[in-house]
């Protein structure tokens, strides 16, 4: 995919996006990256933020009545992280629209998980002060709603490393154990290898990331994979 070396015409509304703004400048806002200039939408996004996690948390907390805490916020987070919001950006096409500097615009920031989910959030804040609180609720979840729906079991909402870890202790087995065996690369392109052991594998598991963190949790879910494939035989 290709993009022109400069932004997009300025944009009045959106094809697909469940909102028509009464103030068009709002929305050209949201979309305008601060690599493009001083009116950029970073203040919009921390306002379309805070809309978008109580508007989920409402939204779980009605219809998950017996849902405790914890799964609520594991539901929460699943449904507002940024590779959910990138996934409906995507769908309304935001990276065609994104106003981004030449420097943005050369590297494929319009591709940018961060980027697009961070667009979205900014569009949520611009509904709010456009149309109020109850018209940018019902974007929020007129977006959001089918991603809700969808939401897998609360057990497959966890992270792989505390599932691998509830999964050894209802069997009373020792805790996984997790060692970094190989960094590589410079500074900024760091990458971990890292195994984990457990007492119902013969031989530990490896797994490789970008962090400590990510190479542990690839680890752990490499481990849950290797377990239900034996446990299939």
């Amino acid at each position: 995919m290709s993009k022109s070396s400069t932004s997009p015409a300025r944009v009045v509304s959106l094809p697909g996006l469940p909102y028509v703004f009464g103030d068009p400048a709002l929305l050209e806002q949201a979309l305008t990256h601060r690599s493009h200039g001083y009116r950029h939408n970073e203040r919009l996004e921390f306002l379309g933020d805070a809309l978008l996690n109580f508007t989920i948390a409402a939204l779980l907390f009605e219809e998950r009545p017996d849902a405790p805490e914890g799964d609520l916020s594991r539901m929460r987070a699943r449904l507002v992280r940024d590779r959910t919001l990138a996934q409906v950006a995507r769908e309304l096409g935001l990276g065609d629209h994104l106003r981004l500097g030449p420097g943005e615009l050369k590297s494929g920031g319009y591709l940018r998980e961060s980027i697009l989910a961070d667009a979205l959030e900014a569009i949520f804040g611009a509904a709010l002060l456009d149309g109020g609180v109850d018209r940018a609720r019902q974007l929020v979840e007129a977006l959001l709603r089918p991603r809700l729906d969808a939401l897998p079991d609360v057990d497959m909402l966890k992270d792989p490393k505390t599932r691998l870890q509830e999964f050894l202790q209802a069997r009373g087995l020792n805790l996984p154990e997790y060692r970094v065996i190989e960094e590589r690369g410079a500074d900024h392109a760091r990458e971990f290898t890292v195994s984990c052991t457990v007492d119902v594998l013969d031989a530990p598991v490896q797994a490789t990331a970008g962090s400590r963190r990510k190479a542990e949790q690839a680890a752990a879910r490499a481990v849950l994979e290797r377990i239900e494939a034996e446990q299939q035989r």
